[in-house]
């Protein structure tokens, strides 16, 4: 892809990410407009609203899955997970987003493809914890993910007060001795 078509996509999918996290009915006209691009630009890049919808959505989870692997490798495994769990606590809000936005059967396409990859993001940061001595055993990232989905009943209004205290309580849960 050509450097400027690669930057188009890039503020298309910022542009439908912002309108989503903001709860807005999101159409591609207003997509458009908010990426600073015409109609075609985005329909040479997403045919459809649903198209884009799940472009934002696989994008979250790559960018979850790389943030993983650079925490794993990291040298301190709970300020790595701590770290990553903020970050999927930003994403819960965009899958707040697109779970309104698109059909049943379109978030069923668009899920499959990406939770074997968010699986495998928790998995090296619960092994690099548990390397390092931090987690304890016999907890695998079905059950991580399981637990974080308190972030799709906190509200708006609480998010700020809540999520990041029940996030501690997650981490320290944990931890070995916890």
């Amino acid at each position: 892809m050509r450097s400027d078509a690669e930057r188009n996509r890039a503020q298309i999918l910022d542009a439908a990410r912002a309108l989503l996290v903001d709860g807005a009915d999101l159409s591609l006209s207003q997509v458009a407009r908010a990426a600073g691009v015409g109609q075609g630009t985005l329909y040479r890049h997403f045919a459809d609203r649903d198209a884009l919808i799940g472009a934002v959505y696989t994008a979250e989870i790559d960018d979850l899955a790389l943030l993983a692997r650079q925490e794993a490798s990291g040298d301190d495994a709970v300020a790595g997970l701590r770290r990553w769990l903020a970050r999927l606590a930003d994403y819960a809000v965009v899958k707040r987003g697109v779970m309104t936005a698109v059909s049943a059967s379109t978030w069923s396409d668009v899920s499959s493809t990406t939770h074997g990859r968010l699986g495998e993001a928790v998995t090296a940061l619960l092994d690099a914890g548990r390397a390092a001595g931090e987690f304890r055993e016999g907890i695998d990232a079905r059950d991580v993910i399981l637990m974080t989905w308190f972030l799709t009943q906190v509200t708006a209004d609480e998010w700020d007060d809540r999520v990041p205290r029940l996030l501690d309580v997650l981490v320290d849960g944990l931890r070995r001795g916890s």
